[in-house]
């Protein structure tokens, strides 16, 4: 499965930005998840996942209640709603997919995309 993220850009400390994760390749449908962002200086962080439906996520505690992931594999797209957006939030973010294990966990992701920047001013 090949993915490219998109939907970053500049935005002003509070507002909000949503990014997505088209895939393409095998049935989209058949693969967990995940997005990670790696800011300058700074290892990469996995921030959340969500399952083959959609219907079970996991967001870090760093991006909880305002960041959502979700899916629509009619689409085979995955997005990230970012909400509340602060300057510790600026990074290049990533989404990846694995076709096991669980929606918790950064371990097993495979097939990765191309970063999208996010930059968040004060």
């Amino acid at each position: 499965v090949q993915l490219q993220a998109s939907g970053g850009g500049l935005v002003e400390n509070g507002n909000s930005l949503r990014l997505s994760c088209a895939a393409s390749g095998r049935t989209f449908s058949g693969y967990i998840v995940g997005w990670f962002r790696q800011a300058p200086g700074k290892e990469r962080e996995f921030i959340g996942g969500i399952s083959r439906s959609g219907g079970r996520t996991y967001h870090s505690d760093s991006v909880k209640g305002r960041f959502t992931i979700s899916r629509d594999n009619a689409k085979n797209t995955v997005y990230l709603q970012m909400n509340s957006l602060k300057p510790e939030d600026t990074a290049v973010y990533y989404c990846a997919a694995k076709d096991s294990g669980v929606v918790t966990t950064a371990h097993g992701y495979r097939f990765w995309g191309q970063g999208t920047q996010v930059t968040v001013s004060s």
